[in-house]
C-alpha cells in the first residue's frame, strides 16, 4: 500500500528533537513510523526533507475570517470601541465569491506561517447567508488546511451586551439599536445540525463546531442549549470570556460575579470547551477551569494590540489548566501568523515580574500552540504531536535560513525568531499542501490579485458604513470610562502595567 515517506529531516518528536535525521512514514493520513531509515516500495512517494526541521503544524485556536477584508483599518482603540467599527462593515453584504476570497486570505497566511489547523469563529452578519457559508467552507476545502468553523451565535441584542447603556445612550437610540436585525441563534444551531451531516470535525478535515459568542451576549437558556448541542454531538465549543476589564465589570453588573464563575454555576464549563482570552482571572476561576477540564486560550498578540491586558499564563498552568493559543481577528491584529503569537507569548511573560523562573519558555509556548490546542478541541494525542498514530499535520522549516544560522536550539530559534520565511513544506492529513514554498492546491498569485480587485471595489461601501459609527463609539467611550470607576474582585490577577 502506497505511503508517503518524509526522508532525512530533523523531527520534533514529543518535547525533544530526534538525535539524528529520521524518515517519517505516513499512511492513510496518519504517521505510521519514525525510523532512522525506511525502505520505499512500489508506489511510495519519497519527499526529501534533508536540511529541514519537521514540526507539528501549529493550531490557531481562534480567528474571525469575517474580519480579513478589514485588516489594518483601525488602531489604538480598546475592544469595546474597536468592535463597533468591525460590526459596521458587516452590514456590507458580500457575494459568495467575495466570501470565498476573504476566507482565503487567512487560510493562505496560516499555511505560509506554519499553521495547519484554524478555528474560524465566523460572524455571519445581520443575517445568515447559506451560500456564503458554503463558500467559506469551500475555500478551506480547496486550499487543503484543517478548519473548524463556528458561527458566533447569540440571542441578545448587541446594545444589551454592555452595562450602563441607559447612562450612555438615549431611549430612542436604545430602541433603535435593539431593533437592528440579527441572526436567530436557534436557527444558527439548526444550521449547524444540518452541516454536521458532512462536516463533523472527527470525520471531515473541514468541520463545524459550536460558538456561543460570549456569556453576556447570550441568555442562560441559550448558553445551556449550546452546551447540550455540543455534548450531544461530541463537538468542541468556544466562547469569548473576560478579555477586558470592562467584561469583568459586566459580569458583576449582570450576574453578581465574574463570568468564569458564572459559567461554572450554570454548567457551561467542561472538556472540549475553550474560553477565548481569559485575561482577567481570579484564583476561584482557575480552580473551576481545572476542575472541569476547561481550556483557557491565550491570545497575547490580540490582547496587546487592543490593550486588553496579559493573561496570567504561569498561574493558569500551575493550576493545572490546559492552555491553547489563537491569533484572533486580523482587523485588530493585522495578522493570523501564529509564529508571532507564540513569540509574543514567550516574550510578554517576562514583564510579569522579576522571578525569571516563572517566565514562559519557548518550549511551553510551542506546546500550547500545538498539544494544548489539540487537547482543547478534543484531539489530544492526535494533533500537535509527531508520533506513530498521530494525524500527519506537519510543517517543514528550512534550516539553511538566517533564523537557524547558527543552529543552537531549534525550538527557541523557531519561537523567538522564525516568522514564516523558512516554511517551505506543509502537510495536512497526510496530503502535501505546500512543496518547495509553493501552495500546491491553489493558484496563489491569481487569487491574491483577485482579492485586491474585489477589496478595492468594496472600499466606498466600507467607508460609508464606518462613517456611521461615530455616535455609537462616543457613547461606548462613556461606558468604557464609567467602568473604570467600578472595582473588580481584589484577588484578580493584574493584567496591565498601570502608571
Amino acid at each position: 500500500m502506497a505511503r508517503t515517506i518524509l526522508r532525512g529531516g530533523v523531527a520534533l518528536t514529543g518535547a525533544d528533537l530526534s538525535p539524528q535525521p529520521v524518515d517519517v512514514a505516513i499512511e492513510h493520513g496518519r504517521i505510521r513510523s519514525i525510523e532512522p531509515r525506511q525502505d520505499a516500495h512500489g508506489d511510495d512517494e519519497v519527499v526529501d526533507m534533508r536540511g529541514r526541521l519537521i514540526v507539528p503544524g501549529l493550531i490557531n485556536g481562534h480567528f474571525h475570517s469575517s474580519e480579513h477584508f478589514q485588516k489594518g483599518r483601525v488602531e489604538n482603540l480598546p475592544l469595546e470601541l474597536w468592535m463597533q467599527y468591525m460590526r459596521a462593515p458587516l452590514a456590507v453584504e458580500l457575494s459568495a465569491r467575495q466570501t470565498y476570497l476573504r476566507t482565503m486570505i487567512g487560510a493562505i497566511e496560516a499555511l505560509r506561517t506554519g499553521t495547519t489547523t484554524v478555528v474560524d469563529d465566523l460572524i455571519p452578519g445581520p443575517r445568515v447567508n447559506r451560500e456564503n457559508i458554503a463558500a467559506a467552507l469551500q475555500a478551506y476545502k480547496d486550499i487543503g488546511i484543517r478548519a473548524l468553523v463556528g458561527f458566533a451565535m447569540f440571542d441578545r441584542a448587541v446594545i444589551d451586551h454592555f452595562p450602563f447603556v441607559d447612562e450612555a445612550f438615549s431611549p430612542d437610540e436604545i430602541a433603535r439599536l435593539r431593533a437592528l436585525p440579527r441572526p436567530d441563534g436557534m436557527a444558527v444551531v439548526e444550521m449547524c445540525r444540518e452541516l454536521l451531516r458532512e462536516h463533523h470535525p472527527r470525520k471531515a478535515r473541514v468541520g463545524v463546531i459550536v460558538s456561543a459568542s460570549a456569556p453576556q451576549r447570550c441568555t442562560v437558556d441559550f448558553l445551556r442549549h449550546c452546551r447540550r448541542f455540543a455534548d450531544e454531538n461530541e463537538l468542541p465549543i468556544i466562547t469569548h470570556v473576560q478579555e477586558t476589564r470592562l467584561q469583568v465589570v459586566t459580569g458583576g453588573e449582570f450576574y453578581g460575579m465574574p463570568m468564569v464563575e458564572y459559567l461554572d454555576r450554570v454548567g457551561f464549563l467542561g472538556p472540549r470547551t475553550s474560553l477565548i482570552h481569559t485575561v482577567w482571572l481570579n484564583p476561584r476561576e482557575l480552580e473551576a477551569l481545572a476542575r472541569t477540564g476547561t481550556t483557557a486560550q491565550h491570545n497575547p498578540w490580540s490582547n496587546l494590540t487592543l490593550g486588553s491586558g496579559l493573561q496570567p499564563v504561569r498561574e493558569v498552568l500551575e493550576a493545572g489548566v490546559n492552555v491553547s493559543m489563537g491569533s484572533d481577528g486580523t482587523c485588530s491584529t493585522m495578522t493570523a501568523n501564529m509564529l508571532t503569537v507564540i513569540g509574543s507569548a514567550a516574550g510578554l511573560s517576562k514583564i510579569r515580574g522579576d522571578d525569571y523562573t516563572r517566565w514562559l519558555s519557548a518550549k511551553e509556548a510551542l506546546q500550547a500552540a500545538t498539544q494544548g490546542g489539540a487537547k482543547g478541541l478534543g484531539f489530544e494525542g492526535e494533533l500537535g504531536v509527531i508520533r506513530p498514530g498521530a494525524i500527519a499535520d506537519l510543517v517543514g522549516y528550512r534550516l539553511d535560513t538566517v533564523t537557524f544560522s547558527p543552529l543552537n536550539d531549534p525550538v527557541r530559534q523557531l519561537v523567538y525568531a522564525e516568522r514564516g520565511q523558512g516554511v517551505d513544506f506543509s502537510m495536512v492529513a497526510g496530503e502535501v499542501v505546500m512543496r518547495d514554498g509553493e501552495l500546491s492546491r491553489i493558484r496563489e498569485r491569481e487569487l491574491l490579485a483577485e482579492i485586491a480587485r474585489e477589496h478595492a471595489a468594496l472600499q466606498d461601501r466600507l467607508a460609508r458604513e464606518e462613517a456611521l459609527v461615530g455616535p455609537i463609539v462616543a457613547a461606548m467611550d462613556k461606558i468604557y470610562r464609567r467602568s473604570l470607576a467600578v472595582p473588580i474582585p481584589p484577588d484578580t490577577f493584574p493584567a496591565r502595567i498601570l502608571r
